[in-house]
């Protein structure tokens, strides 16, 4: 029988089958026989959620053969890739071409549309998630119609393929809007938490790109900035802490270590003080946990399932040794971000129940109500899919 399993194998399932499409034909003709076996159909790029929202309980379809940018134009500030590229496939091509993306976040390893789909996001007070920078959706529905979707053609349709979390059709194409190459100037240092909390607000407005990694055992933020430079790319002296580089060279990292994270989204104004409170449960009650937790910004947008959605947003990340049991630390993480109005990440750890969501996103039940009419018979509905409903 066929496996499937995440990133970090901490996720594992057993699809019907498992198909490698390499043309929008053959996408099509695997959904059409998913509907006539009466299964489930799945698409996967990386597998790199630490969530079963990829998990397949059906057909599988398998994107590493459809990739590629399609068309990309440097006067619009436009690019059309195919589903399954991964963003690091993206930033050289797009490069030849004096564009990048605008934003992404620091794993450059997911499909493009796994990564949109998910509302994954990067960080920066005036960046948004990479669901925002969608203009233009190509999907395969549930009845065999090849349907292009934006804001003017099918808003609707466009508003759930943006953000999908796989339910509404497969994804053959997808339109983002990109920007001129641009070069990042990175710089990284060691600081005491209440340091950078005595100065969090400055940090964050003072360069494009602002983060950092608490570290537990030795109580310390592991700090980065990204800004815009004109300044030709250069490994500066010290090659550990500051550097210069193309956007796509330099905003990624590489994280092979094998992990499960949960993270939340709060509104920007409680920040710091839901930081502080996770950040004094984990000394008093996991005082042995040695990974990090992340804190990043994300800008407002308009999306209904964005965990950004209408408010400014700060994320706040906890991670756990992918050999290590994850749920007493996560729960203690999430009654906490629960306090905050939080709202989980789609493709990491939570707890939440489809009614849970329903109470944090007001579009919530129009996502699904719109979902269902193109597919009322849940073909692109999975069973942890159907969990979420609300």
């Amino acid at each position: 029988m066929p496996t499937w399993s995440n990133w970090s194998g901490r996720q594992t399932a057993s699809p019907t089958a498992i198909v490698s499409p390499t043309s929008e034909a053959e996408i099509v003709d695997a959904v059409a026989h998913a509907v006539e076996a009466g299964t489930s159909v799945r698409a996967v790029g990386a597998s790199h959620s630490h969530s079963r929202i990829a998990a397949p309980d059906g057909m599988l379809l398998n994107l590493d053969g459809w990739q590629g940018v399609v068309s990309a134009d440097a006067e619009s500030q436009r690019a059309t890739v195919r589903s399954g590229s991964r963003i690091f496939q993206l930033g050289e091509p797009l490069h030849e071409y004096g564009l990048a993306l605008r934003n992404q976040g620091d794993i450059d390893k997911q499909s493009i549309a796994g990564a949109t789909s998910t509302g994954t996001h990067g960080t920066g007070p005036s960046l948004q998630n990479l669901s925002s920078s969608v203009e233009a959706v190509r999907l395969v529905l549930a009845s065999g119609e090849i349907a292009s979707c934006s804001p003017s053609e099918r808003p609707e349709l466009f508003e759930l393929a943006r953000h999908s979390l796989g339910g509404v059709g497969l994804i053959t194409e997808v339109t983002l809007g990109v920007r001129p190459a641009y070069r990042l100037h990175e710089r990284l240092w060691k600081e005491s938490p209440d340091d950078v909390f005595g100065r969090i607000d400055e940090l964050i407005a003072a360069t494009r790109h602002f983060e950092f990694f608490w570290m537990p055992q030795l109580d310390a933020c592991a700090c980065k900035t990204l800004d815009e430079t004109n300044d030709p790319v250069d490994d500066l002296p010290d090659l550990k802490l500051e550097r210069i580089g193309w956007s796509h060279n330099i905003i990624s990292s590489i994280r092979d270590d094998k992990h499960t994270e949960m993270e939340y989204s709060v509104p920007a104004e409680h920040g710091p003080a839901c930081f502080n409170e996770v950040r004094a449960m984990i000394l008093r009650d996991f005082p042995d946990l040695e990974w990090p937790l992340e804190y990043r910004t994300v800008r407002s947008d308009d999306i209904w399932i964005s965990a950004a959605g209408g408010r400014e947003t700060v994320t706040i990340s906890a991670h756990q040794d992918i050999g290590l049991d994850d749920r007493d630390l996560f729960e203690a993480c999430e009654a906490i971000f629960r306090r905050y109005e939080g709202r989980p990440h789609w493709g990491k750890v939570h707890y939440q129940s489809g009614e849970d969501l329903a109470g944090l996103y007001p579009r919530y039940r129009d996502w699904w109500r719109i979902r269902d009419e193109h597919d009322p018979d849940g073909v692109f509905v999975t069973e942890d899919l159907a969990r979420l409903r609300p």
